[in-house]
């Protein structure tokens, strides 16, 4: 079974593009990550402050190695959480 994230990012208002920049900096080396089987960030034209992030790692192991990595820490920790208006993620596993 793999381990499924999915996240939502809501921004605060005019900062839309520190977190479309740190998402574009943090995508490429956490699709190399060992564990990583799939991550996609998307936004809807439509709501402009709402990013969601998919992820698919082999395992939650894998995950916690995401969270501690260093693109992470410079990327989502330090650039784009702290403008975040709300954080949610959601944590699932796949079947068959």
């Amino acid at each position: 079974m793999a381990y499924v994230v999915s996240a939502t990012w809501t921004v605060q208002p005019g900062k839309e593009d520190v977190v479309r920049d740190a998402i574009e900096k943090l995508t490429p080396p956490s699709r190399q990550e060992p564990g990583n089987v799939f991550y996609q960030a998307y936004q809807d034209p439509a709501e402009p402050t709402v990013f969601r992030l998919f992820e698919i790692y082999q395992d939650e192991d894998a995950y916690s190695a995401h969270g501690a990595s260093e693109h992470f820490a410079e990327y989502g920790l330090g650039q784009a959480i702290p403008v975040l208006a709300n954080r949610e993620r959601a944590f699932y596993e796949t079947i068959g």
